[in-house]
């Protein structure tokens, strides 16, 4: 419960702060072993969920990361572990739960993976292959932060849900068999 209040706090003190600090929409590049897509992220809405997300892109975080998580119908899942599912730890703190932002868990958003604990999301993602509004705010009690949308690209994220997967550890029978590799995340500008 400490925790949990610390997190608040810490969020209604920096949020604001945080806020002015993060662009209100931009791009990254994701250049996987499938194909490239391009994500838009919501910097007015999750301003910690973005900022947090920003850091590990540029940090070079999930470079080499794998989709070791894809369940068709569902979601694909990403962030968190290397080809062989070794666990990369990040050097970043959980963020607390922005889920209730006014976005939903529809098909083509990116949103924050956790654990049972609400605040516990820190580096994995997953994308949205359909409209998942039970993983909102009020159906699954703090829900799932949603923090921005695949723009360009959201056919490679289905050819990437579509693949065969396998037993793998604790992901059960979810385990791409041949690794989806984020081989390179980047900001992107427009020219």
């Amino acid at each position: 419960m400490k925790r949990l209040l610390l997190l608040f706090a810490i969020a209604l003190v920096a949020g604001p702060a945080i806020a002015e600090k993060v662009p209100p929409h931009p791009h990254i590049k994701v250049e996987t072993t499938e194909g490239e897509f391009l994500l838009e992220l919501e910097g007015k809405l999750a301003p910690i969920t973005v900022a947090n997300f920003l850091n590990l892109v540029d940090e070079g975080y999930y470079d080499g990361t794998i989709f070791h998580r894809v369940i068709p119908g569902f979601m694909a899942q990403g962030g968190g572990f290397t080809p062989g599912l070794k666990l990369k730890e990040s050097e970043g703190n959980s963020i607390p739960n922005e889920s209730g932002n006014g976005m939903s868990n529809m098909r083509g958003t990116i949103a924050m993976a956790r654990t049972s604990d609400p605040h516990s999301a820190n580096a994995q993602f997953f994308i949205n292959v359909v409209d998942n509004n039970r993983l909102d705010p009020g159906n699954n009690r703090w829900g799932y932060a949603v923090f921005g949308y695949v723009i360009e690209g959201m056919e490679v994220v289905d050819k990437i849900v579509s693949v065969k997967t396998g037993p793998g550890g604790q992901f059960a029978q979810d385990v791409p068999i041949v690794p989806i590799v984020i081989k390179k995340m980047s900001r992107y500008t427009f020219e």
